[in-house]
């Protein structure tokens, strides 16, 4: 976001109605990579129906909702880390096969 656009957005007192991904996981403390897991995993919604390649967007009312959802919040640590934990194992397991 622009500086402009921040100081405008303070004069309203409100956030943006919409955030991208990064935005998204500045308020989630999580990386802007680990949105698309979350998206995947359908513990996020983006905004309309954007297509596979294009810029996701997402309410800003859900996220700050979801975010003070504890149940919630567990469900995203797990997933985020069990998609890593995955993805680090066939990562081994690549590297013992070509071996």
């Amino acid at each position: 976001m622009r500086d402009d656009q921040h100081r405008f957005l303070m004069l309203l007192g409100q956030p943006p109605a919409r955030l991208t991904a990064e935005q998204a996981a500045w308020v989630l403390n999580c990386q802007a990579y680990d949105v698309a897991i979350l998206v995947m995993a359908r513990l996020l919604k983006p905004l309309g129906s954007p297509a596979a390649n294009s810029v996701k967007f997402f309410a800003t009312a859900d996220i700050l909702e979801l975010s003070k959802d504890r149940t919630w919040l567990a469900k995203l640590t797990n997933t985020i880390g069990q998609h890593w934990r995955e993805k680090n194992c066939r990562k081994k397991e690549h590297l013992i096969l070509n071996a």
